[in-house]
C-alpha cells in the first residue's frame, strides 16, 4: 500500500481521470496541520476508493466552472480523528453534476462531522451570495456507515433552493457520540434542507 503523512494542501488528487481503482492508501496528518483534505476527487469519473485508513478528510469537489463527476464508490474505509469525513462540496453559481456516488461500509472514530453535503461553498476571500444556479447533485447512496462523532451534529447536508439535492439515500447509518474511546446515550443530530426524493432504509442514526 501507499502511506502519505502531512502532505501540503492535499494528499491525493484524481482529476480528470476515468476508470480509476485505488485501493490499500494510509493517509495520516495532524491535527494542526493546514493540509485538511485527504483524496480530492474532481473531474472524473468510474473511481473506487477501497480498503484503505484515512486520518483527514475524502472530498468529492465541483468547482464554479462546469465540471462532472460521476460514478464514484468509496468503500472499507476506516476514518480516525478528522474534522470531516466524506465531504461533496460544490460551488455556489456553478454548473454541472455531482451523482452516481457511493460511500458503502465506512467506519469512523471520534470524526467532528462525518457526512457532509455542501452546495454553498466561495472563495474564502470573497463575499459569499446566492445563485440561481448550482451543481446538480443526485443518487447519493450511504450504506453501512457506522462509528462515533464527537459533536452534536453528524450529518449536515445543505442543498440549494433553486438546485435542491436529488434522489439522498440512507442505509443502516450508526453513528453515536464517542469521545476517549467510549460511547456515551443518546444520538447526535442531523441537520438537512433543500433535498427532495430521498429515503431512508433500515436503522439510521442520526
Amino acid at each position: 500500500g501507499l502511506t502519505s503523512v502531512d502532505s501540503r494542501k492535499w494528499h491525493i488528487s484524481i482529476e480528470r481521470s476515468s476508470f480509476i481503482h485505488v485501493s490499500k492508501l494510509n493517509i495520516k496528518a495532524p491535527k494542526d496541520s493546514p493540509s485538511t483534505d485527504g483524496i480530492r476527487i474532481e473531474h472524473s469519473t468510474n473511481v473506487i476508493l477501497a480498503s484503505s485508513i484515512i486520518k483527514t478528510v475524502l472530498e468529492v469537489l465541483v468547482k464554479k466552472e462546469e465540471k462532472r463527476v460521476e460514478y464514484v464508490t468509496i468503500t472499507r474505509a476506516n476514518f480516525y480523528t478528522t474534522e470531516n469525513g466524506v465531504r461533496i462540496k460544490t460551488w455556489q453559481g456553478g454548473h454541472g453534476y455531482a451523482r452516481h456516488i457511493r460511500f458503502e461500509r465506512l467506519l469512523f472514530s471520534r470524526v467532528t462531522r462525518p457526512i457532509i453535503i455542501d452546495q454553498y461553498s466561495c472563495s474564502p476571500h470573497q463575499h459569499c451570495n446566492n445563485h440561481s444556479t448550482a451543481v446538480e447533485i443526485s443518487n447519493i447512496l450511504y450504506n453501512d456507515l457506522r462509528g462515533t462523532t464527537n459533536s452534536e451534529i453528524a450529518v449536515e447536508i445543505s442543498c440549494s433552493e433553486s438546485v435542491p439535492c436529488k434522489n439522498i439515500r440512507m442505509k443502516d447509518i450508526q453513528l453515536n457520540y464517542g469521545i476517549n474511546d467510549e460511547i456515551y446515550y443518546g444520538h447526535p443530530k442531523s441537520h438537512c434542507s433543500n433535498v427532495v426524493q430521498s429515503w431512508d432504509e433500515g436503522n439510521v442514526n442520526p
